[in-house]
């Protein structure tokens, strides 16, 4: 399986768009949000992908296919601490999970961004906690910090997020 990573050109805005809207469906779970009165999520910084050099969207393919998404920016989850990147949002459609290749990506897109990383996570998303646990520890070697519950890290819902941090500077 040949996982590789796209980035995202401006001519790839609505292929992105429809895949945010996948992904907000499925999170919506979690957080709760409702759609608007078109029927869609909306994605309010997908624009900004293109419009300030320090947000990145990457196309996750697998042989070619399209497998879902990573989007990384350098805001900080946890205000208290400084970061120089973060995964905004992390989207691997079903077909392609438990294959390693959200691990493969998730890797792939860490090594083109070296520095402090933060990455917060929804408790109640037990496969989002499962995965990042065992991909942040492997990544980092087990050099990292998670806070749970982090205070301010809210989610639409009111939950307060996790938050990893480390460095691969």
């Amino acid at each position: 399986m040949d996982v590789t990573l796209r980035q995202v050109e401006i001519g790839d805005r609505e292929i992105l768009s429809n895949l945010l809207e996948k992904y907000d469906y499925e999170f919506s779970q979690y957080d709760l949000r409702d759609v608007n009165k078109l029927g869609l999520y909306g994605y309010k910084y997908l624009d900004c992908y293109w419009l300030e050099d320090t947000r990145f969207a990457y196309f996750i393919e697998v042989n070619g296919k399209l497998a879902g998404f990573i989007m990384i920016n350098e805001f900080s989850e946890a205000n208290d601490r400084d970061t120089d990147f973060s995964v905004s949002e992390f989207f691997v459609m079903y077909k392609y999970r438990r294959k390693g290749v959200g691990k493969r990506a998730f890797f792939m897109a860490a090594d083109m961004h070296r520095g402090k990383w933060q990455l917060r996570r929804h408790p109640k998303n037990l496969g989002s906690v499962h995965f990042w646990d065992n991909v942040v520890d492997e990544y980092s070697g087990g050099n990292f910090k998670l806070v749970k519950s982090y205070p301010g890290a809210y989610f639409e819902d009111g939950t307060l997020g996790d938050i990893f941090f480390f460095d691969n500077s």
